[in-house]
């Protein structure tokens, strides 16, 4: 039997394939050569001529991973999109693209033409768009914008000659719908079918072209899909053309698609974005569309002439290749499968509303009948609302704190923005719609073929919104205990900050001054800043912070998230007594300069005086050195010594005759017990009893019994050591303020003192 030819392959593409390999191997491998090779590639070192002598690939790679991933060697934060095979097909049709443009032209123009026609028909079929040509574009709004040159060029005949000076006889007017992105369209429309259907006939009756309308199969915000059907008969009942976009059409590669989709096949053109929807990396958006006269799409510049430019194709025509049919089906239908697991977990949470009970972005539209129902929309959007059902809430939250929708909406916000962080694989993001206000959206057809998203990402974002949901809850509940505790208390204002997710905002105000406005802010800033520091170092599970980076509130204190055994009182009790030991503290040291300057003062009187009291008690004769120590030992005087104590509150000097009463008194009495008593090991701001750390009796009253025979030791011990270290504690206080002693009575001082 003879044996088939075998093809060798062209070396250079072999080699080429060898080096993408091995080059995303190094890109992706997060490993440099050592520390040194790192600081050597630093973006910051680089010199910025070229190199006389160059250098290898390898270096070269090196220092692009150092650009991508900088400094970071955290794994979360060195990731990037997940590229598999498919994406190195992908990559390498790139790499393709710059050898095969230097072919000869004929060949060329042989091997772009099959290039390009293959793709096209590929995604026609794929998509259910019958008799469709195709557009290739990097910007995904590129292909509406090609569409709109054709329309006008197929509606004004002089617009190739005259330019846009031929629109002034007759305006067109582009129709877009209401839930589009902005910047889409000339005229924005959000009425119904029925309305659009007035609003067009308006516009042809006053001179005005109907020329273009752009209608959603899944909304940037919610993914609902507008009456494809109904709004394809419009515009074939006054000749303009239907232009449809949205993450939804994907779904049409699909077996069972919904009929609103499906719609989508009839209109004249449609823009897919592949790249996303696969995982493919660096691949073009992908605008289909009918039209019978290539003169008038080469004039609106979806065709081209130039080889080159179909070359934009290659690297889809790879990956559709590595992919193959059932790879691509395989892929949507498993980024619907995890939007519907997602879907159905959420409507077992009563705190969750979900994508199919909220009102859509356009609810006006959507209640004149112009947004399909449906409930199979592969995008779901979720909020956090107040159990409808539970007994002690009474009415929803947008019953009972209508004005207060900016709290849900930050609450959704901080929402969304853990899950993003604390399940990243699932790619959930928060969107703002027009009348729900803040919610979180999941969307794998746009994030889980790059982020590699699986059933158990899944299962992790649901069990971490069950563990959130409660803190959201509890928040909400203490909002307004947390603001009555603050309002009965002078020295703390409440600021109002409805974008803060948490507790709320506090600052504490100093008792007033006679300061000047800027050392008035001053000090109130410095109060503030002090008191921060104060409570991030207690041993809590709130969270304190200053706020933003751009919050408008300056010198306040933001509270974070409650949990379900917060004390509110004790917080705000604490804030206060802590900020009057802040400000007392700051008192103190305001005047420390002055007090201790006037306390020099009196010292060096009162020293003065008792030398003058010395002399004239002792005498002339015992000043002098010699004779002093001969009348010192026939006669010796029993000196007394005066000591003196300087109090930095009042500014004065004191005697230390009332502290060895004081002292003695004081010693003896055990320490009183802490009015907030707490177990070992429970933390600040927790009423005991209520959450997870609450402790049982048994173990509580074991922990009390030991911590009183503990404090029981500790007295008796400190009564046993305070009379014999008070006397010369008090001996070195007064010998260093008062004179020196004669010669010949220290010993006899202190024995008469002990």
């Amino acid at each position: 039997m003879d044996l088939l030819p075998v093809k060798v392959m062209d070396p250079a593409l072999a080699e080429m394939g060898n080096h993408l390999s091995d080059a995303m191997k190094i890109l992706e491998g997060g490993k440099l050569e050592g520390e040194a090779e790192r600081r050597k590639l630093s973006w910051k070192d680089i010199p910025g001529p070229l190199q006389g002598d160059g250098q290898n690939v390898v270096s070269i790679l090196q220092l692009v991973q150092t650009l991508m991933h900088g400094d970071d060697d955290k794994e979360g934060h060195r990731r990037m999109q997940y590229v598999g095979e498919q994406g190195h097909m992908a990559l390498l049709g790139h790499s393709l693209a710059a050898y095969i443009s230097v072919l000869e032209r004929e060949r060329l123009r042989k091997l772009t033409t099959r290039i390009l026609s293959d793709t096209t028909l590929w995604l026609c079929r794929i998509f259910r768009y019958e008799n469709g040509s195709a557009y290739y574009h990097e910007d995904d709004r590129e292909g509406l914008l090609k569409v709109c040159r054709l329309v006008i060029n197929a509606h004004y005949e002089e617009y190739g000659t005259e330019g846009f000076t031929v629109l002034s006889s007759k305006y067109p007017v582009i129709y877009q719908s209401a839930a589009c992105r902005p910047g889409l369209g000339q005229h924005l429309c959000s009425q119904d079918v029925a309305l659009l259907d007035k609003l067009v006939k308006d516009d042809r009756d006053s001179g005005r072209l109907p020329l273009l309308l752009i209608a959603n199969a899944g909304t940037p915000g919610a993914g609902h899909t507008d009456k494809l059907g109904r709004l394809k008969e419009l515009c074939l009942q006054y000749n303009m053309w239907l232009h449809v976009e949205g993450v939804n059409l994907a779904t049409l590669v699909l077996g069972q698609t919904s009929s609103p989709v499906t719609a989508a096949t009839k209109c004249d053109s449609m823009t897919l974005t592949p790249g996303p929807w696969l995982g493919l990396p660096a691949v073009p958006a992908v605008t289909l569309y009918r039209h019978e006269d290539p003169a008038l799409s080469l004039a609106a510049g979806l065709t081209s002439s130039q080889p080159v430019e179909k070359l934009r194709a290659l690297p889809l025509w790879l990956s559709l290749q590595y992919l193959g049919h059932d790879g691509i089906v395989e892929r949507i239908k498993h980024a619907s499968q995890l939007s519907q697991q997602l879907l159905e977990n959420l409507k077992t949470l009563a705190s969750i509303k979900t994508s199919d009970i909220l009102d859509s972005e356009v609810s006006l539209v959507e209640a004149l009948q112009m947004v399909e129902d449906e409930l199979d929309s592969p995008v779901v959007v979720f909020r956090f609302s107040q159990d409808h059902s539970s007994p002690s809430s009474g009415a929803s939250v947008e019953g009972c704190y209508e004005e207060d929708r900016d709290i849900l909406d930050a609450l959704n916000r901080w929402l969304g923005e853990q899950l993003a962080d604390q399940v990243p694989l699932c790619g959930v993001d928060v969107v703002e719609l027009e009348d729900e206000g803040t919610c979180v959206r999941f969307n794998p057809l746009m994030t889980a073929a790059a982020l590699g998203t699986q059933e158990n990402d899944v299962a992790a974002l649901l069990e971490k919104l069950t563990e959130l949901i409660p803190v959201l809850s509890c928040t909400l509940r203490f909002r307004q205990e947390f603001r009555d505790e603050v309002l009965q208390q002078a020295s703390l204002s409440y600021i109002a900050d409805p974008s803060w997710p948490g507790l709320g905002v506090v600052r504490y105000e100093p008792r007033n001054t006679e300061l000047e406005e800027d050392k008035s802010q001053e000090r109130m800033e410095k109060i503030n800043s002090d008191l921060l520091k104060k409570l991030i170092e207690l041993d809590t599970d709130l969270s304190f912070s200053c706020g933003p980076e751009f919050s408008e509130d300056k010198n306040v204190i933001f509270i974070g998230m409650a949990t379900e055994d917060l004390d509110v009182r004790e917080i705000v009790e604490t804030m206060v007594s802590l900020g009057r030991d802040v400000e007392e503290s700051g008192k103190l040291f305001e005047n420390m300069t002055e007090v201790v300057r006037r306390g020099i003062l009196e010292a060096e009187l009162q020293l003065q005086k008792a030398n003058e009291e010395k002399l004239m008690e002792e005498g002339v004769l015992r000043q002098i050195p010699l004779v002093s120590s001969v009348l010192n030992w026939f006669s010796p005087v029993q000196a007394s010594v005066k000591g003196r104590t300087f109090n930095l509150a009042e500014g004065c000097l004191d005697s230390t005759e009332p502290v060895y009463s004081i002292k003695a008194q004081t010693s003896k009495e055990a320490s009183p017990d802490s009015p907030n008593k707490r177990f070992p090991g429970q933390k600040l701001f927790r009423r005991p009893g209520v959450g997870s750390d609450s402790m049982s009796d048994c173990s509580s009253v074991g922990q009390v019994e030991e911590s009183s025979r503990e404090n029981t030791l500790m007295h008796a011990a400190d009564e046993a050591e305070v009379p014999q270290e008070q006397p010369s504690q008090i001996l070195e206080e007064s010998v260093s303020l008062n004179q020196r002693v004669p010669e010949g009575q220290e010993t006899e001082s202190v024995d008469v003192l002990r």
